[in-house]
């Protein structure tokens, strides 16, 4: 989800939720306690140099129970990232503490904002020589004497 989108899902809300993967809800006394742009330069295995660029969120809870962030506020923090750190309509990462900080997608399924597993992946595939492993089946393999199961190989 890019930046523009989330302001346009929090304009019909009357109130926030976060669905982590594991279906259950944030807390609703989290707060977005950071809005920023990450920049990530890197080189992938292939040698080629890379650059990524995000927009972060991060959610935090504590024992105040007495505040709620409201759609109106998170509007305000977002367009006033806008301004200040000059961000770009770029996709959105969410940090969410559990058991440890973890980094996510994020969707909308009309009522709560998702969560959604992000995964690694190799960039350079066509460089990578990893070798597929050939399926066969096992009946088409023929008996030999000496991997009968009375041979003692097995």
């Amino acid at each position: 989800m890019k930046l523009s989108e989330i302001k346009e899902f929090l304009q019909n809300l009357e109130t926030i939720a976060f669905e982590l993967p594991d279906g259950s809800l944030a807390p609703s006394h989290f707060h977005v306690t950071e809005v920023g742009k990450i920049t990530k330069n890197f080189i992938d295995c292939g040698g080629t140099v890379r650059n990524e660029e995000v927009i972060n969120f991060q959610l935090w809870n504590k024992d105040d129970y007495n505040h709620r962030l409201h759609p109106e506020k998170l509007i305000h923090i977002i367009e006033l990232s806008e301004k200040v750190l000059q961000l770009e309509d770029l996709e959105i990462e969410v940090e969410y503490q559990g058991d440890t900080i973890g980094k996510y997608g994020l969707d909308f399924n009309g009522k709560n904002f998702i969560l959604v597993n992000k995964a690694t992946a190799c960039l350079a595939e066509e460089l990578c020589v990893i070798p597929e492993k050939k399926k066969i089946q096992l009946s088409a393999i023929s008996a030999s004497p000496s991997c009968d199961p009375k041979s003692g190989c097995c």
